[in-house]
């Protein structure tokens, strides 16, 4: 009899494995509908602009949020601030130094589902410049939809701010024209694979 009853226990656990993995759901970003929207401090005023090239996997679990997890990169050689001279300075050295760290990269580490089904908050690492830094922030997500290619997806818009001196960077120091913190709007579409 005790060998039955741990027979039915590895078989209820079994189930309940299969039935979390049947609930999560992967979609891989889609480079031409994601966007990492950023401002910050100029002069007197706000300079804006984005990262158009955004890779990478989601895994969302609709029933609860906090089994979701999301690991993105962003090319640094994809900003884009709407006047090309500005932004080949940007990609130099003096700044964000693509020639030896082009991208950032973000790994989830842990999913929080708020009171509301569709929104959470989100922890992760983020290395960026060399440097890799604990983050947390909120998101929501958009919706679902059938795309007109047959596919299916979903988006998710996450907001968030860093000090760029906290990644190594100098040129928000006092007196600089340029501020130290940037505010970013993280808007990702993603295409189901499974």
């Amino acid at each position: 009899m005790h060998q039955i009853s741990k027979v039915m226990f590895v078989a209820v656990l079994l189930a309940k494995s299969m039935s979390a993995s049947a609930e999560l759901e992967t979609y891989k970003i889609d480079n031409a509908h994601s966007f990492a929207n950023f401002s910050i401090r100029h002069v007197a005023s706000k300079l804006s602009g984005t990262f158009s090239d955004v890779t990478g996997k989601i895994s969302i679990d609709r029933s609860n949020l906090s089994n979701s997890s999301v690991d993105a990169k962003i090319s640094l050689l994809s900003v884009n601030t709407s006047f090309a001279k500005r932004d080949e300075h940007i990609k130099k050295e003096e700044y964000l130094d693509v020639g030896h760290f082009a991208d950032m990269q973000f790994v989830s580490t842990k999913v929080i589902q708020g009171k509301n089904a569709n929104e959470g908050v989100i922890t992760g690492k983020l290395t960026l410049h060399g440097v890799t830094k604990e983050m947390t922030f909120p998101f929501k997500v958009l919706g679902y939809a059938n795309d007109p290619w047959g596919g299916y997806r979903n988006g998710i818009e996450a907001h968030t701010s860093l000090k760029t001196s906290d990644f190594g960077f100098t040129w928000g120091k006092a007196g600089s024209p340029v501020g130290d913190e940037i505010e970013v709007t993280l808007l990702i579409e993603g295409i189901k694979t499974n």
